[in-house]
């Protein structure tokens, strides 16, 4: 929850504008300014104080805890120009939430910790738990200094300047390591801990059983994702209690297919109560890994039998692809979810000319893999390869990635050794209708008119189709210097079913700076204005030109109006 606390009637108005935007995040606090400040910092997670930084600063200096645990705060001034992460940047979100509101607002985003001046990930942004050196390691970082990747896990991170050798180290590792002078500790999520467990098993028994099991193995509970059972465990109250105070889900599978697992350690006990030779070591090894912990029983002081078992598992770390759509151009139909992924990545795979639109996106250091026009499958298989390698890949490509782009390639070659993350984009039919009025109103289809993957005689009857349903058509890839007789083809297709005056528009590079645009007819279109930059979409038997824009109804005929 955010809290937000205002002074004036201009803070409050602007506050105001926050938790309209923000409803189900924000809490507005009233009353005397300090004790608003005082309960918003010990019930929200991050707080917008609409004050002076100074006034803010003496107000939570007595608040200060843990950099930790403290939530984040931002300071907004009078005029709302700007917005000040004030304290918790990383740890309470507070430089994120500095631009969130800056978003808002309109304001100017103030961020002053020193990797985000630079555009260096910070190690406690990362997304995974940091331990030891890591202030030391930040600042040999931050000066240039060599620092070297001990990676004993393997796992995707976004692009740092790390190299084999150096005087600080970054250590990625699931082990109990002792804390060493100028080395940070990254803990990955490459822990499973497989339970089983009788009926009423108490927390505490649970608990002591996986926290023994980890420190007896040299093994960091911070590494573990999740505790893995039996389906018909998955409401057993002391399971679900110590996967809550693990602070890790409880995830389950079905006895059957625990049964096709294969365990060092299997028994008839399980077999006959849930219906599986194995629970703890089936659970932790099911989606593979190496199993570091054998099948182990808990231990009670009054001697009666255990009741529960726990195994461990390492899985290997799994590298991930990010397949995105860049929209059709314009820097602001870049979603801030691409955005995001392509920070992250450490490998950027795309066309060259969609690379130039992104580079100054990227952070530094990232490795950049492009190439030209007509390698779509080459660049697939190389994003698949280096995901495979255990890099955090983007994939881009224009619009959205999955319409006519490079999703499908990528999938092709993907199996489920890589995780695949896909963020849509505003796709080329979407950005010309937008701009050609509302041609999609009802129901519509999109057609390439490219036949070098596809026979013309399957594109042309797809076309015929589409006529006949009495769909609103977009045609993606018109018309090339070497494809020209294609466009007018289709066009002869739906003039047979379709008045000559029905509306066609046709845009192209939209949303870029040198977009162009015309409403025209079917019967008056010429063909020889099109080319690969352009969309052309042809409206159904509804669609009408109104105020020089394209318009398909919401129903299937026009309503009267009665002005």
């Amino acid at each position: 929850m955010i809290g937000i606390v205002s002074a004036t009637a201009a803070g409050a108005a602007a506050g105001d504008r926050l938790a309209a935007a923000w409803p189900e995040r924000t809490r507005v606090y009233g009353g005397p300014v300090a004790d608003a400040v005082r309960a918003a910092f010990a019930e929200c997670g991050q707080v917008v104080c609409f004050l002076a930084t100074g006034a803010v600063v003496r107000l939570v200096a007595p608040l200060l805890g843990d950099k930790r645990t403290d939530p984040g705060v931002v300071c907004v001034d009078e005029a709302g120009r700007y917005a000040v992460a004030l304290l918790g940047g990383h740890g309470g979100g507070a430089n994120d939430l500095a631009r969130a509101v800056a978003g808002v607002l309109g304001a100017e985003p103030v961020v002053t910790t020193a990797t985000d001046a630079v555009d260096v990930a910070g190690l406690d942004t990362l997304g995974l738990p940091v331990e030891g050196d890591v202030a030391g390691v930040t600042r040999a970082l931050l000066d240039g200094e060599p620092v070297a990747l001990a990676a004993e896990v393997a796992w995707p991170l976004p692009p740092l300047p790390l190299g084999s050798a150096g005087a600080y180290t970054v250590r990625v590792t699931d082990r109990v390591v002792a804390p060493v002078a100028g080395e940070a500790v990254l803990r990955p999520p490459s822990l499973v801990v497989g339970v089983g467990a009788s009926r009423g098993a108490p927390a505490e028994e649970v608990l002591e059983l996986v926290e023994g099991a980890l420190r007896d193995a040299g093994l960091s509970a911070a590494s573990v994702a999740e505790l893995a059972t039996v389906d018909a465990k998955a409401e057993e109250p002391g399971l679900v209690a110590a996967a809550g105070r693990l602070g890790v889900p409880l995830v389950t599978y079905p006895a059957g297919e625990l049964a096709g697992v294969e365990v060092p350690h299997p028994s008839d006990a399980p077999l006959a109560a849930v219906g599986t030779p194995s629970v703890a070591e089936a659970a932790a090894l099911l989606r593979g890994g190496e199993l570091l912990v054998p099948k182990r029983k808990s231990e009670r002081a009054d001697g009666r039998p255990a009741m529960a078992t726990c195994a461990v598992v390492r899985r290997p770390g799994r590298g991930r692809l990010a397949v995105v759509g860049l929209g059709p151009g314009a820097r602001d139909l870049v979603t801030p979810r691409a955005t995001a992924e392509l920070r992250r990545a450490s490998v950027l795979v795309g066309l060259d000319q969609y690379v130039d639109q992104i580079r100054d996106l990227l952070r530094p250091g990232t490795r950049i893999l492009e190439s030209g026009l007509g390698a779509e499958e080459e660049r697939a298989r190389r994003a698949v390869e280096e995901a495979r390698r255990g890099h955090a890949v983007a994939l881009i490509g224009s619009g959205d990635a999955g319409v006519y782009a490079m999703a499908s390639p990528a999938l092709a070659e993907a199996s489920d050794d890589i995780d695949v993350i896909g963020v849509p984009g505003v796709t080329a039919a979407l950005a010309a209708g937008a701009v050609l009025g509302a041609p999609l109103g009802h129901d519509h289809v999109s057609i390439s008119l490219s036949d070098l993957h596809t026979p013309w005689e399957v594109i042309e009857g797809r076309v015929r189709a589409a006529a006949e349903a009495d769909l609103v058509v977009t045609f993606y890839n018109p018309r090339s210097r070497g494809r020209h007789w294609q466009l007018p083809k289709a066009l002869a297709v739906l003039a047979e079913h379709r008045a000559p005056a029905t509306p066609v528009g046709v845009v192209r590079n939209a949303s870029r700076a040198d977009e162009s645009s015309r409403l025209t007819t079917l019967a008056a279109l010429d063909p020889a204005v099109v080319d690969m930059m352009t969309v052309v979409t042809v409206g159904n038997t509804a669609t009408r030109e109104i105020a020089g824009r394209m318009v398909t109804p919401r129903g299937y005929r026009w309503q009267e109006s009665t002005r």
